[in-house]
Parts: C-alpha cells; sequence; structure tokens
C-alpha cells in the first residue's frame, strides 16, 4: 500500500482541523449536513453524468492503482531479459519456452511467446504497442473520473454559497439581522467543502495516478525494447545497455555493479 498518498489526505485534513482549532473554532463550527449533501453530492452526482457506465463500475479499480501500485523491480526486469537474450544466443530463441510458466508478468509472457512463435519483428511490436496504448487508455479514464470530480466539487461548493445567501438575504427581509453573520458562515462552508475535496482529495489522486501510468508505460516499454532486441539476438551487453538507458544515473551504476559482481 502507498502511505504517502493516504497519509497525504489523513494528514491534510488533520491540519486543516488543527489550524480550526487554532483559530478558536469548534469542529463543529464547520460541519454542516446539508452543506455535504450540496457540495459532495451534488460533485458525485455531476461526475456520474460525465461518465459512461463502465467508468463508474471501475471507480474501485482506479482508485485501487493509486493506493496499492504494481510494483515492479525495474532492474530485476532489466536482468532476467539480458539473461533471456544470452539464452536465446547460445541454445536459440526456442529455448525460452521453458522460461514462460515462470513468468507473472502476462505483458512479458505475451512478448516472449510471439518470439518463440517465430512472429515477424514488426507485428510483435505493432501487437506489444497495441497492448501498451490499451492499457495507458484504460488508466485515463480512472484520471478522468478524478479530474472531473476535481472540476465539480469546487463548483458545487459555489452553488451552496449561493443557495445560502438566498437563504441569509430571506432572513433578512424578514427583519432579522442577526442572521446574517451566521447566514454569511453556512454559505461559505460549502465553498470550504468543494475546494477541500478537490485539492486534498480529487486532482492529487489524479496526478497520482497519472503517475502510476507513466511508470507503467516505462516498465512496459522496456520489456518491448528487450523483447524486440533478443528477437534480432543483439549482444548481452548491448541488450543491458540499451535497456538500462530507461534508468536515471543512479539506478544505471548500481545495476552496472550488479552485473559485474555476477
Amino acid at each position: 500500500m502507498d502511505l504517502a498518498t493516504l497519509g497525504g489526505i489523513v494528514v491534510g485534513f488533520g491540519l486543516v482541523l488543527f489550524g480550526t482549532l487554532v483559530a478558536g473554532l469548534s469542529p463543529l463550527d464547520i460541519f454542516d449536513l446539508p452543506s455535504v449533501f450540496i457540495t459532495i453530492g451534488g460533485g458525485l452526482s455531476a461526475s456520474v453524468v460525465a461518465s459512461p457506465l463502465s467508468r463508474l463500475l471501475n471507480f474501485t479499480k482506479y482508485t485501487r492503482f493509486a493506493l496499492f501500485p504494481r510494483q515492479t523491480d525495474v532492474g530485476q526486469l532489466i536482468l532476467t531479459l539480458v539473461s533471456f537474450s544470452e539464452r536465446a544466443r547460445r541454445e536459440g530463441l526456442l529455448s525460452l519456452e521453458d522460461d514462460l510458466v515462470s513468468l507473472e508478468e502476462p505483458f512479458l509472457r505475451k512478448g516472449i511467446q510471439l518470439v518463440v512463435d517465430g512472429t515477424d519483428p514488426e507485428l510483435v511490436r505493432n501487437i506489444l504497442d497495441t497492448d501498451m496504448q490499451n492499457i495507458h487508455n484504460r488508466h485515463q479514464e480512472g484520471i478522468k473520473l478524478w479530474t472531473d470530480m476535481g472540476f465539480f466539487w469546487p463548483a458545487f461548493g459555489m452553488i451552496g454559497t449561493l443557495i445560502g445567501l438566498v437563504q441569509m438575504l430571506k432572513n433578512l427581509g424578514a427583519g432579522d439581522p442577526s442572521a446574517i453573520g451566521a447566514g454569511m458562515a453556512a454559505a461559505l462552508i460549502t465553498t470550504l467543502y468543494g475546494s477541500l475535496a478537490a485539492n486534498l482529495v480529487a486532482i492529487p489522486m489524479s496526478r497520482k495516478l497519472a503517475l502510476r501510468d507513466a511508470d507503467e508505460m516505462m516498465v512496459k516499454a522496456i520489456m518491448i525494447e528487450g523483447i524486440l532486441s533478443i528477437q534480432s539476438g543483439d549482444n548481452p551487453r548491448i541488450v543491458k545497455d540499451k535497456l538500462s538507458s530507461f534508468l536515471p544515473p543512479a539506478e544505471r551504476a548500481a545495476l552496472d555493479e550488479s552485473t559485474a559482481g555476477a
């Protein structure tokens, strides 16, 4: 589980609550159930209207992807692909068929299977690129859903504020000046809810999902380049140098040290 995502949200709300207490307010002063219905409920409803049913049904799946990312040891992946290239050069591509069962990553297993079956390299790349693009498109569905909520929640916060102002003016017209302060406070609470929900939950979640997508796309790109290098019979050292170029310098140096000591 990614504790940074959940921890950031919890700490953020905790700091807002702490600031509220330091300001001399009670938590009950900023809690208003009708405002929750208007802001949070209205924003969710608008997101439902703006999204296809398939996107809504996968909401928990998208959220889980942000909280429970797929962990891939990129260095170990590169070493695995290098070892496959060594074996393929030594024993032939068909020798890799014995390793297919042990591969847990479906994308890598599919690519190696295509190579073992003697598929044309250009067709292998096209198939894997299409698969990769479809994965990216599915990730974009989750990003779009959270982005929509980040847009709608502040909007409904403003709608709630307008409703509160109407109520305040109505009470003022009834000859109750004391209602101005209470009415204005209640009106602004919906804006607070909309801003908090958008800037502490929705927008950060959409950006975290974008980072998850970028990480997975990099891993898939490494797999594609490694698979095609194996198929073309590249020297294992060339394969390692080609794939390590995806890594930042520090990780690249660590990979070089691990292979040098092997």
